[in-house]
């Protein structure tokens, strides 16, 4: 159904809670370019439970890689930096949820070049800069999923 796609993950614990939310919802997980852990870590492992055979994974070496091996898909970009919230996105089926690395985010000439594919999870506390990375996929995976099925 929905694609979730981690670029450069670095904490073990969240890419594990999120592969365990992408089998639980039927989400492909995409995991892009080099972690900040191995992926046998053992905190990964635990985090996953013994869910990860129900874990679709798709390693890429690049955001440019993804690109190529899905040249149709519809990518949206989430970050802090953006202004459009993600529930004024109208998800589809299908659609790739990209995140950044928890202590970086995004690079910026990927925000740029897809500006009106970014959105954002606003927050009434401007003295919080960001969400935890596996509640921010929790968030927007659940909205998408929300938005185009009858069942939750």
């Amino acid at each position: 159904m929905f694609n979730v796609v981690l670029v450069e993950p670095e904490i073990p614990p969240n890419t594990g809670n999120i592969a365990r939310l992408c089998a639980a919802c039927n989400a492909t997980l995409h995991v892009v370019g080099v972690t900040g852990f191995h992926m046998d870590d053992r905190t990964l492992k635990r985090a996953g439970l013994d869910y990860w055979d129900e874990v679709v994974l798709h390693r890429h070496i690049d955001l440019d890689s993804l690109y190529a091996a899905h040249p149709a898909a519809r990518l949206v970009y989430l970050t802090t930096k953006a202004k459009r919230a993600y529930t004024e996105w109208s998800f589809q089926p299908d659609d790739f949820l990209v995140f950044g690395p928890e202590t970086r985010g995004l690079p910026e000439k990927v925000l740029t070049a897809n500006a009106d594919r970014c959105l954002t999870i606003p927050m009434a506390n401007p003295n919080v800069r960001s969400l935890n990375l596996a509640t921010s996929v929790g968030i927007v995976l659940f909205e998408a999923i929300r938005q185009t099925t009858k069942t939750l």
